[in-house]
């Protein structure tokens, strides 16, 4: 319900939805007519400028024209005054000659006329242009605006029409629910006075077997016999999707007689109902009673106890089926999520076996690194001693050959006037053998 405040006299009063949003659809629909109506005025205002803008440009375009025209006549009456003068003073001899000037004169007025005429015309037509074009444009946005109008009219019709259908379906529905809780309320009645050939739990299981086995042929509809556990539940309700379990839920059913002379509680089964879905590894616990038959938290629909235990419901025989499919929906849509997260644990595995993988590689690839490492140091060790040890020998080998060298400029520098000198005997002699070769070469 909504509650709306009178603007004039300041009274509250509460409407349903469908009344709501009539209201809110008149007031959004006038405000749209408003909004139509202000922006085709706005349209309107600015086509009047734009045509008024227009024909004073070209009447201002105009009168320059007519300015320059009427300047240029009075120049050439100016001109003409002139002419007059001189054929005044010269009027014989300039007879013809004058006569010929008035000649062009005139034809110069008619020529000026013509074209005084052209350009009135000239502009006459562009204003009708004009006037027509903004006329053709006046008409387009006003086919725009009959058009928008029509076509919020429509849509306010489909509008009307469908929160009619809506309406309908909803006062159906309503309709619908209605019969099936007086329906229950009366199977209620009779199931707590009758109980010949049928009980709660009969009753919930032909219910499934009529309604819910159809749509759902593979799901696990049992009743719970094992009591190893000390106890046990009434039925065990399972279902799976491409072998992943969804959802399981533990049902206990509760019914007394109204000649019951001790009268039991919801409450007094929830803990054992809870334990016994433990037990059994279900993911809901649900308690199908119709016990305290007068309360009026039990008998307005499904309590959820999650409160006091993890995702355990109480409901009535008539929510049985709504509850199941109710859990179903929802379960069926975290299967997608389930699968993806299936998916990105595998993808995990997956990356950490990569992981794995690559810290072997690399502990193998370090140790191959550091034995390789160490042989090529204990290599780069060697040719740097090698190196030395060749530095040395070139070293040697430089000093030899700069002795050499010296020993040979020695030889060079050495002669007989350099070894003899200080030394006369040895002069002596070698004058005498240079004597003695000079003769032997003289001829007889």
């Amino acid at each position: 319900m909504k509650e709306i405040k009178c603007p004039k006299c300041g009274s509250i009063f509460t409407v349903d939805e469908a009344d709501y949003a009539a209201i809110a659809s008149q007031v959004k629909n006038a405000e749209f007519r408003a909004e139509v109506e202000r922006r085709a005025s706005e349209l309107e205002n600015q086509q009047q400028l734009k045509q008024e803008a227009q024909q004073l440009r070209l009447k201002n375009d105009f009168e320059r024209q007519l300015n320059a025209k009427n300047n240029e006549l009075e120049q050439r009456k100016n001109e003409i005054a002139t002419l007059k003068q001189q054929m005044l003073n010269n009027a014989q001899a300039q007879q013809i000659e004058q006569d010929k000037l008035l000649a062009q004169k005139d034809a110069l007025i008619a020529s000026l006329q013509t074209k005084v005429a052209q350009s009135e015309n000239l502009v006459t037509v562009a204003v009708l242009e004009e006037k027509n074009k903004a006329k053709d444009e006046l008409q387009e946005r006003e086919r725009k605006i009959a058009e928008l109008v029509n076509r919020a009219a429509s849509e306010r019709n489909e509008a009307n029409l469908r929160e009619q259908s809506i309406k309908q379906n909803y006062e159906q529905q309503l309709r619908q629910k209605q019969e099936m809780v007086d329906y229950y309320k009366d199977m209620k009645t009779r199931l707590s006075t009758k109980m010949v050939g049928e009980t709660l739990e009969i009753h919930c299981s032909t219910q499934f077997s009529t309604l819910i086995r159809p749509i759902m042929p593979s799901a696990y509809f049992e009743k719970d016999n094992d009591a190893s556990g000390g106890s046990k539940g009434d039925f065990i309700f399972r279902d799976s999707d491409n072998g992943m379990e969804y959802i399981s839920i533990m049902f206990e059913m509760k019914n007394e007689m109204d000649t019951t002379a001790t009268k039991h509680h919801n409450e007094d089964f929830l803990k054992k109902l809870d334990s016994d879905r433990r037990e059994k590894n279900c993911e809901y616990a649900v308690l199908v009673s119709l016990l305290e038959p007068d309360s009026e938290l039990y008998n307005t629909g499904i309590v959820d106890m999650s409160h006091r235990y993890e995702k355990m419901y109480v409901i009535r025989p008539q929510f049985f089926i709504p509850l199941i499919t109710l859990l179903v929906q929802a379960a069926k849509k975290n299967v997608a999520l389930k699968h993806e997260l299936d998916i990105t644990r595998n993808q995990n595995v997956d990356v950490t076996n990569f992981e794995n993988k690559l810290l072997k590689f690399k502990e193998k690839f370090g140790s191959h690194y550091e034995r390789a490492s160490k042989k090529f140091d204990d290599a780069i060790k060697q040719i740097d001693d090698t190196i030395a040890k060749l530095q040395k020998v070139k070293d040697s080998l430089l000093g030899s050959e700069r002795n050499l060298r010296l020993a040979n400029q020695d030889t060079d520098a050495l002669t007989i006037k350099r070894l003899t000198r200080g030394n006369p005997t040895m002069k002596e002699k070698f004058d005498q053998a240079r004597k003695a070769n000079d003769n032997a070469d003289t001829p007889q």
